[in-house]
């Protein structure tokens, strides 16, 4: 049995701010062991389940480079760094039997909802087939692209809730109640590794009960982007355009794989400043 947890930063338990978040701000270090201690939480459930399985956890933060090495259970192995395939499901493939997202945030313009975004500040939001998803959405597709469902979600009460209406069967742990943009009440976070380990020992043995979220092909994508001079970059793309939306590019894609890396090609090009 083969899994894949991918683990972002803003929906672990504890982290209601970017200075918890961020590299160049305080908390930061503080925020890497939260992190790194509920991914180990998210490895022991999974192996209690299936004690020969092969994990692969997905640094799925920012530079992809916040989990401790050192401090993640040695049973699993760590993918690091960017750029990569995949972004932050780097590591899933058609042989991986299920994934688990730790630590998820809600889409951009959703909430109450810690840290709410998507992707990027750049990025004001994105629909696919007339539907806004978010990470959560986007990164469930690109998994039910490959067969694989999403089986386990933990973040706060507002990403829960988004995960829950996108799969219904899977399993969604709230290790905080978002009361807004950086203020929650949250779990202490022995209490919400406790609860994750259980869950998702739960979900990897249900993994077979719950389906995976395809999408119907071709894919109509439409983006919002909050600067002009990324929508300028963005429809010097084949097959991407602008809008009657003054801030919306869109694209069709043959099949979701496509439309995911479109998509994170449109992040990407976001962070780039007019020179």
């Amino acid at each position: 049995m083969k899994a894949l947890i991918s683990v972002d930063m803003e929906g672990i338990s504890g982290i209601v701010h970017s200075s918890e978040t961020n590299p160049e701000r305080y908390d930061y270090q503080r925020g890497r062991e939260l992190m790194t201690a509920e991914a180990n939480a998210v490895i022991a459930g999974v192996l209690d389940a299936e004690p020969t399985a092969d994990v692969l956890v997905a640094d799925a933060h920012g530079t992809f480079r916040n989990l401790l090495p050192e401090q993640l259970d040695r049973r699993a192995r760590l993918v690091r760094g960017k750029p990569r395939a995949l972004n932050m499901l780097a590591g899933l493939d058609e042989e991986t039997d299920a994934a688990l997202f730790v630590g998820y945030h809600v889409r951009a313009g959703e909430g109450p909802g810690v840290l709410a975004h998507t992707m990027n500040g750049e990025i004001l939001d994105v629909r696919v087939a007339g539907r806004s998803l978010g990470e959560i959405g986007l990164n469930a597709a690109m998994a039910g692209h490959l067969g694989v469902p999403v089986v386990l979600l933990s973040g706060d009460d507002a990403a829960c809730a988004e995960a829950a209406a996108l799969i219904p069967e899977a399993v969604t742990v709230p290790v905080k109640e978002a009361l807004g943009m950086a203020a929650a009440v949250t779990l202490h976070p022995e209490e919400a590794r406790d609860r994750l380990r259980r869950a998702a020992a739960d979900a990897v043995s249900r993994r077979t009960e719950i389906p995976s979220l395809a999408l119907t092909c071709p894919v109509d994508v439409e983006v919002d982007l909050a600067s002009p001079h990324t929508i300028d970059l963005a429809t010097l793309i084949p097959g991407v355009s602008r809008t009657a939306g003054a801030r919306t590019v869109a694209f069709t894609a043959p099949d979701y794989g496509t439309a995911y890396r479109l998509i994170l090609l449109l992040a990407q090009l976001a962070t780039i400043r007019p020179a």
